[in-house]
């Protein structure tokens, strides 16, 4: 039962060429930023990745990206990262993208075992009725697009027909684990992590703080660990390493001068 890996390279060892896999994260919150440096190391390449957003310039999956490991990206946002949009365009990169909402519950089915369901986003769009753009042609021209989806009606209203999301592997970051792999998840790191732990059939999980099994109140686990099969343990100093995607600052008068707030 103790699912502890002796480092996080030991961890992704065996994730080979063309692999798919579920990453944790929202923006910056809660990316498995130690597994991911340690499956670049690995030198594992093009890879299927299924994540909100792929990171950003220099980090996240950003660094897998800017690396040209990664072939394809099923995800719902292409953020605050220039190559990402530069390889897409560009014809270097196949991106499926999907709205937030539908790629949760995708995660989530393929994770119980529910291999299909319907919903009503994006019924009336190019996401039910196809043609968005899945990779471009070096000229700019579409080489690739969404095929259509099935559309049923249910009282009434049209749902379209959307498939679960099964992955070789999923990596995650949780704030707390214990030896059985029973996650505890803090604030938005909570969006994605669950739900991609859910996916992978192999999920690798980072945690903050390693405790013992029985540490965790059973109300305190937001993933049991039956969806974990191998932890691995961070140092202090990469627990303490978190970005900040976007700071910003105001300005605050402090008698006759005018300093940064926090200054």
């Amino acid at each position: 039962m103790d699912k502890t890996a002796a480092s996080a390279a030991a961890a992704v060892a065996d994730i080979r060429d063309g692999a798919s896999i579920a990453v944790g994260g929202f923006g910056l919150s809660g990316v498995p930023n130690v597994l991911i440096d340690a499956l670049f190391e690995a030198g594992a390449s093009g890879l299927s990745v299924v994540s909100n957003n792929c990171g950003v310039d220099g980090g996240g999956l950003g660094v897998l990206l800017a690396a040209r490991r990664i072939d394809r990206v099923t995800g719902s946002y292409v953020g605050e990262n220039k190559e990402f949009a530069r390889q897409y365009l560009a014809g270097e990169l196949e991106v499926e993208l999907i709205p937030q909402g539908t790629l949760a519950e995708r995660l989530r089915a393929g994770g119980c075992g529910i291999p299909a369901f319907y919903t009503p986003a994006g019924v009336g769009t190019q996401v039910a009725e196809g043609g968005l753009p899945w990779r471009y042609a070096p000229g700019g021209s579409v080489a690739l697009c969404s095929p259509p989806k099935e559309v049923r009606e249910f009282g009434g209203a049209q749902y379209v027909l959307e498939y679960g999301i099964v992955t070789d592997y999923a990596l995650v970051h949780a704030a707390k684990g214990d030896r059985h792999g029973n996650l505890l998840f803090a604030k938005s790191a909570r969006n994605f992590n669950p739900l991609a732990a859910m996916a992978g059939r192999i999920t690798v999980a980072e945690v903050e703080e390693l405790v013992e099994p029985g540490v965790l109140d059973p109300d305190e686990v937001h993933l049991p660990g039956v969806f974990v099969q191998r932890v691995v343990a961070l140092t202090a100093r990469q627990a303490a390493d978190k970005r900040i995607e976007k700071r910003t600052v105001r300005t605050v008068r402090t008698g006759s001068a005018e300093t940064p707030a926090g200054s």
